[in-house]
């Protein structure tokens, strides 16, 4: 009965499907001395787990630690920082302004407003001519899909 038991446990384990306690039940198994002849074979194999589970490795392992030089490595970065800063605030500098806002009397200032106001107003129609084409698609679409 232990034979057949054991057998049908070893073909479990070769097709990957056994758990850990039968795992454990034919490394018991093939670790005593009365193993069936047929499964000698088997024997060497799981002696070997019992045997690599046991050692332990003695030997010590030196590591070689790298010295980094911190003093180059801080001098390198305040260089870096100093670029930086300085190519920032050179590139970023205001540039002087001419005083473009204000107007000597209030009928320049008037026309002035006029003119730009005009020319916004062109625009703003121009946009709305093409929301009129947006509208157009709406209504097709609505008669072709009759959504209302």
């Amino acid at each position: 009965m232990e034979l057949n038991r054991i057998e049908y446990i070893l073909e479990k384990y070769f097709q990957g499907e056994t758990s850990v306690f039968e795992e454990k039940e034919l490394k018991e198994y093939f670790s005593s001395s009365d193993v069936a002849q047929h499964l000698e074979k088997y024997k060497p194999l799981f002696g070997y787990f019992s045997k690599a589970s046991s050692e332990e490795f003695k030997q010590t392992i030196t590591l070689q630690t790298k010295k980094h030089n911190v003093k180059w490595l801080s001098i390198a970065a305040s260089v870096v920082v100093l670029l930086g800063i300085s190519t920032f605030t050179y590139l970023h500098q205001p540039e002087e302004t001419n005083d473009l806002g204000t107007y000597e009397s209030p009928e320049a200032a008037f026309e002035a407003t006029q003119k730009a106001l005009s020319m916004l107003s062109k625009n703003v129609n121009k946009g709305i001519e093409s929301v009129s084409y947006i509208n157009e698609f709406q209504n097709s679409k609505e008669l072709i899909f009759k959504t209302k």
